[in-house]
This record gives structure tokens, C-alpha cells and sequence, in this order.
């Protein structure tokens, strides 16, 4: 009986650290009928599938178990094909991507939601506030301890306490990294 009630507590110590594994991507309209039950920021990782920088991003920044743990308790986070062929709607609006054309290799079409974010490189990370208002897009690789910088700063609402040039450098500056 103590062996099985051992291998259950392991067990269920193993799904819960196994469900911290990975970032719980959504689409955006998850995301926005999330936030509707719980106000969050979103993080919508913008990346396309020919993207050598977005891959790494996926396996070295987004697979990192701080970013991942901090991710999901902070963020919503979406995963967004920049060339996607699927509409979506956002604050009331259709996009689609109407030069996507199907089983074509390669570049493949802009999805207009990625123009209405002013995403023009891959990857970017583009940051929503609570009311769906962009804060900000990230553009590039980013590794963990390049990304919690923004992670933190926009988590703590510091884009709004830290509102001009000078002080956005400070904190830039002066900013440790903690993930590891």
C-alpha cells in the first residue's frame, strides 16, 4: 500500500511538472475569450514555418522552463503563422491572408493581421495589454535572458510607469536576468 500511494504522489508530481514543460500556446480567439474570463497581457509569438531564427526561438527560448513557467502565469500566449491561410477576427475585424496560395513552398502570403500589428520581420513578439491594445512588437531572436527583460517590464506595467526614452534605457541598463 505505501509503494502505491509513493507511486501515485510521484506521478502526480511528474504531471505537474510535466504540464509546466511547455509554454500553453493558444490561438488568438482563445486568448481573447480568455482574457474576457481573467484580464492578462497577451504574448503573440509571430514566426513563420521557414523561419531558421523562429525555430530556435521555439527550441531554445520558448522551451526554457523559466520563460516557460513565467510565460504561462503572466501571459496568454499565442503562436501566430505570420502566412497562415486561416482568418481570424480581432477587436471586431476579419483578417485573412488573400495571397496565400495552398501547397505553394516557401513564402507564402502576409496574413493582414500581421501587417495590422506592424510586423515586418521574423520572429517578433508582439506584446497586447489587458484591453487588446498593443504595447509593443519584439523583433528577433530573443534568448531567455534577452526575452524576460520585456517579459518582466511589461508583466509589471512598466511600460507605463517607465514612459520615456531615457527611462525604458535605465531600466534596459540596469536590468538583471534572473532565467537561467
Amino acid at each position: 500500500m505505501r509503494l502505491l500511494l509513493t507511486s501515485i504522489l510521484s506521478l502526480l508530481m511528474f504531471t505537474a511538472v510535466a504540464q509546466q514543460s511547455e509554454i500553453h500556446w493558444m490561438t488568438i480567439e482563445e486568448a481573447l475569450a480568455a482574457q474576457k474570463k481573467e484580464p492578462r497581457k497577451i504574448m503573440i509569438d509571430v514566426y513563420t514555418k521557414w523561419c531558421g531564427p523562429c525555430k530556435m526561438m521555439e527550441k531554445n527560448t520558448f522551451s526554457n522552463p523559466d520563460v516557460v513557467e513565467f510565460v504561462n502565469a503572466n501571459y496568454y500566449a499565442v503562436k501566430f503563422d505570420a502566412e497562415s491561410p486561416d482568418p481570424v477576427t480581432f477587436q471586431g475585424q476579419e483578417y485573412a491572408n488573400p495571397d496565400y496560395v495552398p501547397n505553394k513552398a516557401g513564402r507564402n502570403g502576409v496574413h493582414q493581421l500581421t501587417r495590422a500589428m506592424r510586423v515586418s520581420a521574423y520572429p517578433t513578439v508582439v506584446f497586447l495589454d489587458e484591453d487588446q491594445k498593443m504595447i509593443t512588437g519584439v523583433r528577433g531572436m530573443q534568448s531567455p535572458q534577452q526575452i524576460e527583460m520585456y517579459l518582466r517590464f511589461f508583466a509589471d506595467d512598466g511600460h507605463k510607469a517607465e514612459n520615456t526614452q531615457q527611462a525604458w534605457e535605465d531600466y534596459r541598463d540596469n536590468f538583471k536576468p534572473t532565467f537561467q
